[in-house]
């Protein structure tokens, strides 16, 4: 039993290094999505694969601590928010990476108007600022910093929900740009699902720190 410490602060270093990953990957597809930086995409679509070996790497140590270690109590929760949080990362990789691959097909940039009317760069902003917080709880082992998450998420669900009609305006004012402004939609739907991985990593955290499960809570 003397070894889990170590394999436990092995486990935590994995996690970080991946987290970080992640959030570079979806800064990248900002960025191409901004610029029309198809180049980016290249570099984008190999790190996907790097996320999907440290999904797998995460899993098999989680699997290994759990059938050589047994871990108890506070243990056992945090091998479990690691185990789940690493699909949520490997998600939230995913959709940087369709981001990435859309920007590859544009024929043309995306009009800066479109951009700021549709909300693109404020749900960047917001879905980033929950990644990089939710890490930092991590980090720090702050439950109350996690649980500002959950209310960042309500941002990007306001703006998925008005995406549509804005959407129909745009397209009325801006015909030429319609593609792109569908585009943008699909965008949007991806930023909200970062925006729920997101919380379900707070979730986790919480679950790890405090042994509460959030998302029953309303049942109880």
């Amino acid at each position: 039993m003397t070894h889990i410490p170590n394999e436990l602060g092995s486990l935590k270093s994995s996690i970080f290094e991946m987290w970080n990953l992640v959030i570079s990957q979806l800064v990248k597809s900002r960025y191409a999505l901004e610029h029309f930086d198809k180049d980016l995409v290249s570099e984008i679509t190999n790190n996907e694969k790097r996320v999907d070996a440290f999904e797998l790497k995460l899993n098999m140590d989680c699997e290994n601590i759990l059938a050589l270690y047994s871990p108890v109590a506070n243990d056992l929760r945090f091998v479990l928010s690691v185990l789940k949080t690493n699909y949520n990362l490997e998600r939230v990789g995913d959709y940087a990476y369709n981001i990435a691959t859309l920007v590859r097909d544009l024929e043309h940039p995306m009009d800066p108007e479109c951009l700021t009317e549709m909300g693109i760069k404020e749900m960047f902003d917001t879905a980033l600022k929950m990644l990089k917080t939710t890490l930092s709880a991590f980090e720090k082992e702050d439950s109350q910093m996690a649980r500002e998450v959950f209310r960042k998420d309500e941002l990007l669900d306001l703006i998925k929900m008005r995406s549509n009609r804005v959407a129909s305006d745009l397209i009325k004012r801006k015909p030429d740009e319609a593609i792109n402004i569908l585009n943008l939609l699909s965008v949007i739907r991806k930023l909200e699902r970062v925006g729920d991985q997101t919380k379900n990593m707070a979730e986790e955290l919480v679950f790890y720190l405090e042994a509460k499960v959030l998302r029953h809570g309303s049942k109880t």
